[in-house]
């Protein structure tokens, strides 16, 4: 991986770390996000891990019990993890 690719990751995974630290955001939710960081978390982490955590950010982002500050962060990290999946083609 490059630095360019590691940057975005690195912003991306902080952003995971900071919803699954907030105590006001349903446990449900955290635990689909700390699920999606172990998937991207991996050194050997490829497309399809890429894929996989997107698509579980995707379906809980409609989650109703949501806080809207962490909605906005969801699409922001969904769209830091789609960049670096096309980058790692």
């Amino acid at each position: 991986m490059d630095a360019e690719i590691k940057k975005e990751l690195e912003h991306a995974v902080e952003l995971m770390q900071e919803i699954v630290d907030d105590r006001g955001v349903p446990r449900n939710i955290r635990g689909v996000i700390e699920k999606a960081l172990d998937k991207i978390g991996k050194e050997s982490a490829e497309t399809m891990d890429f894929s996989s955590a997107i698509y579980l950010l995707d379906d809980i982002s409609n989650d109703i019990n949501m806080p809207f500050h962490t909605r906005s962060d969801i699409w922001e990290i969904i769209s830091k993890l789609e960049a670096v999946k096309e980058k790692m083609k």
